[in-house]
């Protein structure tokens, strides 16, 4: 169960938070997971100092940002959003990170920011537990964890960033399969890796959503695993029209893979039969949604997050907040948010993108 956060400054229409969409990029193939009992012994909010909500955002701090994997486009829009945020706050930002989602390997990385010594790292976790030894090793060396986008476990870290509810985006991708499919017929997902920790917890919503009286005419036929690469998404969304004849929708709750589907799908004989949705970016679906591939897809407004992730972090290092439910903090532009259970903190609803409103956005 996930919680919103109550906010009194209003998001700027170009900021709204999208779909609560399990979207962007996620994990990757395991090796081998630690567990999450390998965090217990991390510091926590209830054993720290109190939050003191008028202590001063220290300037110079040390923000690292250890997104998922690099050079894919929904992270370059979150890393950039929190190096906005950095500068804002006058801090020192860094960038690192694999080329690759699987689960182990961003674990190297934690380590080395151990080493320089960084004040906050913002991580989006490609596994919940498997980054958990070296993140508690983090934070026993007064290193303030922030998740963002795809969550670790609760135990190795300070708070987390979430795009929406959980429950609202599998809601959402349930609600716009149902419009595309007619309230019937056959669907498939298209993911990112099979550890995604966001993804899954998505899916499992849908699954939730799809077994109720009101969706019970739509089938979910196949959950494929495209690994967040353009090329083995486009693959895998050609192999699910090949194998299933009769698929109406395909719903991709990621951002490589909405947009790898979408552009097999414009250039085949699927191409108004097929319906494409999910959680994608408006400057990479603009031209799917343009000529006809598709109808609707949803966000939340990715720089937004890891702009929230890098004001989280300061209020935590400068002892604004903890992490413990209740607390509250400013947010720059984006106003002030309060921390929910287990040191969740909720960007805001998503934004459904059609044809109508596409052009308004830039992102």
């Amino acid at each position: 169960m996930t919680f919103r956060l109550s906010r009194r400054t209003a998001v700027p229409l170009s900021a709204v938070a999208v779909l609560s969409l399990a979207l962007t990029a996620c994990g990757g193939g395991t090796t081998k997971e630690s567990t999450a009992s390998d965090a217990t012994a991390a510091p926590s909010a209830s054993t720290s100092a109190a939050a003191d909500p008028n202590a001063p955002l220290k300037e110079g701090l040390k923000i690292a940002y250890l997104p998922k994997q690099l050079n894919n486009p929904y992270t370059d829009v979150e890393v950039g959003g929190g190096k906005v945020a950095v500068g804002e706050i006058k801090g020192e930002y860094k960038l690192v990170g694999p080329n690759d989602a699987s689960a182990s390997s961003q674990v190297s990385y934690i380590n080395t920011l151990i080493q320089q010594q960084q004040d906050v790292i913002a991580i989006a976790a490609n596994d919940p537990n498997a980054v958990c030894p070296s993140l508690n090793q983090a934070r026993k060396a007064g290193i303030k964890v922030v998740t963002f986008d795809s969550d670790a476990a609760k135990t190795c870290r300070d708070a987390f960033i979430n795009q929406a509810t959980t429950q609202g985006i599998g809601e959402s991708l349930v609600k716009m399969a149902s419009e595309l499919a007619g309230g019937s017929g056959e669907i498939a997902v298209l993911s990112a890796t099979p550890n995604a920790t966001n993804q899954n917890s998505w899916i499992e919503v849908m699954k939730t959503e799809l077994a109720k009286p009101a969706n019970q005419k739509l089938k979910l036929v196949k959950i494929a695993y495209g690994n967040d690469d353009d090329q083995k998404s486009f693959t895998e969304a050609q192999g699910l029209l090949q194998t299933y004849p009769n698929l109406k929708v395909i719903v991709s709750p990621t951002t490589v893979g909405i947009a790898a589907a979408s552009r097999y799908v414009s250039s085949s004989n699927y191409k108004g039969k097929v319906a494409i949705t999910g959680l994608g970016l408006p400057n990479q679906m603009r031209q799917f949604v343009k000529d006809g591939t598709v109808k609707k897809f949803a966000l939340w407004s990715p720089a937004d997050i890891g702009y929230l992730a890098a004001y989280a972090g300061a209020a935590l290092k400068s002892g604004q907040i903890t992490g413990a439910q209740g607390e509250k903090f400013k947010a720059g532009k984006l106003g002030e948010y309060t921390v929910g259970a287990s040191g969740e903190i909720v960007l805001g609803p998503p934004t459904e993108f059609t044809a109508a409103n596409i052009d308004q956005f830039d992102f």
